[in-house]
């Protein structure tokens, strides 16, 4: 059994994400994935900014992309999210980018290191997002319906 992919965002390709090929540019897919962490963040009950006022901001450090297959202008594209790894300083979240058809287009991972916002040195993940992550994906992996 793979792993369950508990968030999806959902949103269209806009002309702006493509190049003059017709398809989206490599590095859109990047931004797409931010703004499905930024969603899942909201979905989990911790959003960015209540983070940031909390004592804790995020900084990417890492992202790296496996580019399957093209979306274009119009195209609607599901972006599942997970956080896949918590370490001490650093959390690395997976997603997985499908077409309409459930194709898969690209799969990506962005770690991201939490610092203090004030002084940007690195600070321990905190506890709250440890145990809403772990409380958020046991509930939303609960609720897939089972596997065929």
């Amino acid at each position: 059994m793979g792993v369950q992919m508990p968030f999806i965002h959902t949103m269209r390709v806009r002309f702006r994400d493509t190049d003059v090929q017709g398809h989206v540019y490599f590095g859109n897919y990047f931004e797409f994935c931010d703004e499905a962490y930024s969603a899942y963040m909201r979905a989990m009950g911790i959003p960015w900014q209540e983070m940031v006022k909390s004592g804790t901001d995020m900084f990417y450090a890492s992202a790296t992309c496996h580019y399957l297959r093209s979306a274009k202008f119009e195209d609607t594209i599901h972006i599942e999210a997970r956080i896949s790894r918590i370490g001490n300083t650093s959390i690395t979240s997976t997603f997985v980018i499908r077409n309409e058809a459930s194709e898969t287009l690209a799969k990506a991972t962005l770690t991201s290191v939490c610092v203090d916002p004030k002084t940007r040195d690195k600070i321990r993940v905190p506890d709250a997002f440890r145990q809403a992550v772990a409380a958020f994906q046991e509930r939303a992996v609960s609720e897939l319906p089972p596997e065929r």
